[in-house]
């Protein structure tokens, strides 16, 4: 049980990678905080991670307004007297397009869900983990703001931003033992946003296109993804701060 007792959260959890990943966390042993706006969506993860015999419960929160997030951490606090880790993986693109064609409210939303949700998560997360003597931001990121593709300019340019976000957060937030680390994963067409990446529905000629690109061979999963933030999230991880890890299959070399 790699994350015994650790509570975590993790944001945008109701499908795709997040449900990966609350599920791997619940696995071995944390006390998770499934986070979605949509809940039924969220309270099937809840009911699916307590039925394999894991411990998890639900909250409807925004992670775009300032008092649902601040509810949000609240309430882990108060279900399960802490809070060690919060993992910020609600995330939002625009469709596959050329820059100019992309529309202000289309780049507004994709900015408030990628990066202004990792601030208002900073802003409220951050007291806890101070009065604890630590914590730890797990922030999904992508490769996209390493190796950008064309027509996703905005997005990449959300995603770049959360990187060096966090960068800068870990040599902050460091004297106070707060860890911050990046999780940057390839296309998965598995995820409610493939169509909008790939810019339309998703045929094997677009998935081949992106699969080309990735030396391995194979589009990333919700479990590699999921791996790799229960590493992060892990004591396992104590030292490992600052850090961009790739879950990609050679995308960015």
């Amino acid at each position: 049980m790699r994350v015994l007792h650790k509570t975590i959260i993790v944001t945008g959890s109701g499908g795709g990678i997040g449900e990966g990943i609350a599920k791997r966390l619940a696995a071995e042993g944390a006390q998770v905080i499934v986070n979605d706006i949509n809940a039924d969506l969220g309270e099937k993860v809840v009911a699916d991670i307590v039925a394999a015999g894991g411990t998890a419960s639900f909250f409807a929160a925004d992670v775009t307004k300032s008092d649902d997030v601040q509810a949000l951490v609240a309430a882990a606090v108060a279900r399960y007297g802490k809070l060690d880790v919060m993992v910020n993986n609600a995330g939002w693109t625009h469709r596959n397009r050329p820059a100019l064609e992309v529309r202000e409210d289309e780049f507004d939303k994709c900015y408030a869900v990628n990066v202004k949700s990792i601030y208002l998560a900073t802003i409220h997360a951050t007291p806890v983990f101070r009065a604890q003597g630590g914590g730890s931001f797990i922030n999904i990121a992508s490769t996209a703001g390493v190796r950008p593709r064309p027509g996703l300019t905005w997005y990449n340019g959300s995603k770049g931003a959360v990187i060096t976000t966090s960068k800068s957060l870990a040599a902050e937030l460091g004297p106070d033992n707060i860890r911050v680390n990046c999780i940057n994963p390839v296309f998965n067409p598995d995820t409610g946003l493939a169509t909008e990446f790939a810019g339309g529905p998703l045929t094997e000629e677009r998935k081949d296109k992106f699969r080309a690109s990735i030396p391995l061979g194979r589009f990333s999963t919700a479990l590699d993804v999921a791996n790799a933030a229960l590493y992060l999230a892990s004591d396992e991880a104590a030292f490992i701060s600052g850090v961009c890890l790739e879950v990609d299959g050679a995308r960015c070399v």
